[in-house]
Parts: C-alpha cells; sequence; structure tokens
C-alpha cells in the first residue's frame, strides 16, 4: 500500500500554467480557479447553465472552472495556492488538513451512500468481499472510495490489506483498466461506477460500510484566507448553491436525460444522460438548512462533518496512511456560508 500523497508536488502545473491563478496572498487579475471532479449533482448543473458565473460577476472576480482527476490533485492544487476552492471527498478532506492545508469545509455536495461501491468484473471469481484476496482492485488514492475500502476490509470483512493487490488509479483508468480485464474490481463513484457496473456486480457499497463506521460525503472546501478576504464572493457563491440544491428538490423528478439539467452535467463531466439519472437517484443532497445544522456543519466539535473527520483521521493513523490525526478537527469546518445562504 502507498501511503497518501496530498502534498507531494504541485499537480497539474503545467496545465496551469497559461492561466493566472490565485496566488494565496494576492491576485494578480481576477480570474481564479475552482476545481471540480466527475461528481454529478446541482452543483454540476449550476456551472453548466451559467449561474454561477452570472451571480459573480459583480463580486470583481471571473472563475475558471477546471475539472480535476482526483482528490489527490485538488489537495496539491490547494495546498499550493493554486486553486482556493475545489470539491473534494471526506477522507481526502482530513488527510489534507491533517497534513496542514489551511482549507475549511463550507458545503456538503452529497451524501454517499449507494453512489460508491465495490464492483467485481464478471469472470474474476469474486462473488462477495472475502474473494477479494489474491485480486487486483482498482481505486482513486485520497478518496472516500479508498478509504471505505480499506475500512471494508479492516472492521467489516476481516481482510488484511496486504493479501489484496489495490492499486491506485484514477476514474478514467479504471474504465479502461476494466475493459481490457486487467483488474478484477473497483471500488469508485459514477460515471466510471456506471460503466463498469455493464460487466460486473456490486459486492458491497458506501452505505452498508458507513453503517459500520461513518458516512462519506463530497463536499466544497475554500483556501482559508481567500474565504476571510473575500465573503462578497463567498456568499454569492453558496446562495447559488443553495438556489440550486433547493431547485433540484423541487423539480428532481424533472431532472430526466433529456431535461437541460442532466444535459449540463453530462458537458461538464462525461457520461451519458441515463447514468447521470441513475447516478442523481443514489446520492443525497442536503438543503442550506440541513447544511447549516449540526447534522452537518453546524454545531462546533459536535456537528457531523468534524465527527466523519475525526473518525476518518483516527482511521487513516491505524493504516499508516498519516502519521498523526488532529487534536480538533473544528477549525476545518464553517458553516457560517451556508447560515447565511439558508436565510
Amino acid at each position: 500500500m502507498k501511503p497518501f500523497q496530498v502534498l507531494k508536488g504541485i499537480a497539474c502545473a503545467a496545465s496551469m500554467a497559461a492561466s493566472v491563478l490565485y496566488a494565496g496572498a494576492a491576485f494578480a487579475q481576477t480570474t481564479i480557479v475552482v476545481g471540480y471532479q466527475q461528481i454529478v449533482g446541482p452543483f454540476v448543473a449550476a456551472i453548466a447553465d451559467g449561474r454561477f458565473d452570472e451571480a459573480l460577476k459583480d463580486t470583481g472576480y471571473k472563475v475558471d472552472w477546471r475539472q480535476f482527476s482526483s482528490a489527490g490533485d485538488i489537495s496539491t492544487a490547494l495546498a499550493s495556492g493554486n486553486v482556493p476552492i475545489g470539491v473534494i471527498g471526506s477522507t481526502g478532506a482530513a488527510a489534507a488538513a491533517t497534513r496542514g492545508v489551511d482549507m475549511q469545509l463550507f458545503w456538503i455536495l452529497d451524501n454517499i451512500g449507494k453512489s460508491e461501491a465495490l464492483v467485481a468484473r464478471e469472470g474474476s471469481g469474486i462473488e462477495k468481499p472475502e474473494d477479494l484476496k489474491g485480486k487486483k482492485v482498482g481505486v482513486p488514492f485520497v478518496s472516500t472510495s479508498h478509504f471505505h475500502l480499506l475500512v471494508g476490509m479492516e472492521k467489516v470483512w476481516n481482510i488484511d490489506p496486504r493479501e489484496v493487490n489495490i492499486l491506485n488509479m484514477k476514474p478514467p483508468q479504471i474504465v479502461a483498466a476494466w475493459q481490457r480485464g486487467d483488474i478484477d474490481a473497483a471500488y469508485v463513484w459514477p460515471p466510471a461506477l456506471s460503466e463498469i457496473l455493464k460487466t460486473g456486480k456490486v459486492i458491497s457499497d458506501s452505505e452498508v460500510i458507513g453503517k459500520e463506521s461513518v458516512p462519506t460525503f463530497d463536499a466544497l472546501v475554500v483556501d482559508r484566507k481567500f474565504a476571510a478576504e473575500n465573503a462578497e464572493f463567498m456568499n454569492a457563491f453558496t446562495k447559488v448553491l443553495a438556489d440550486a440544491y433547493a431547485d433540484y428538490a423541487r423539480d428532481k423528478d424533472k431532472w430526466t436525460a433529456d431535461s437541460p439539467e442532466v444535459q449540463g452535467i453530462v458537458r461538464m463531466i462525461g457520461g451519458s444522460p441515463e447514468d447521470v439519472v441513475e447516478a442523481l437517484d443514489l446520492l443525497v443532497f442536503p438543503s442550506a438548512e440541513e447544511q447549516a445544522s449540526n447534522v452537518w456543519l453546524g454545531g462546533g466539535a459536535e456537528s457531523g462533518a468534524v465527527r466523519a473527520f475525526t473518525e476518518s483521521a483516527k482511521f487513516l493513523v491505524e493504516q499508516k496512511q498519516i502519521d498523526h490525526a488532529l487534536e480538533d478537527y473544528a477549525p476545518f469546518v464553517n458553516a457560517d456560508f451556508a447560515t447565511a445562504a439558508s436565510k
């Protein structure tokens, strides 16, 4: 097993060199990069339909929406100061905070549940999780899928991870390796999950494993200094999120394969419209009011996000993925913007 490589190197440096980026203390220009991943939901739909750009134009900043292929890449970009806002899973966020990335979680994108799953390829000989011994399993490292795969082995199925050949693969690499027959199983999210399910079957998922440990979620995090110095931008950004989530909750039955919302998500992250609709049904999207409550962001040390960070970090220490856990993860969770957006 390789340790989490959250802060080593500066990922995507070449692709970012041509853009004007946030550089920690100041802006050279008004363009900033916001990093997203191949994760479905109202957030990506709101990027696609332009409502973010419309709402943010009066704040003095223009957003360069940049897709990243893994949480590790976004963690590194956040640490380097190249990206002030990015999408990251709860496990990657806990690891990044522990390693010194000065950030705050300000919005829960989704409660993952069944949308991340362990899938066995047809003909692999894997019928149940215990059959993973000696097999090749693809998973993106520094991700919630990686965390729950390890938790499942250690806490649920009594498998020594050293008995499984766990391979660090980004979602597109998993699909390619799956199609070549190079891996026996994978733990991943849509649209890659939808693709591998065409010739595979689910043998466990994050809803099952979460009940045995802690739930996992995808989130938006922001550089602490940027958030403190740009309250107008952050409030406008989060208000778009709140409205987009309210729109989905009210009209989600209208998010069909041919709807503009689903078509927009496909344009942003790929996959088929049918797969996007299926993936949406597997996720839970908390409202702004729920975000602000102690179920997720509110309540300081008693918030759900802080508890998830704490438990994730403890497990990562046990697995020797990080060398220590922090005493308090409350400073890395900020409910202020969600609270303002909920009013």
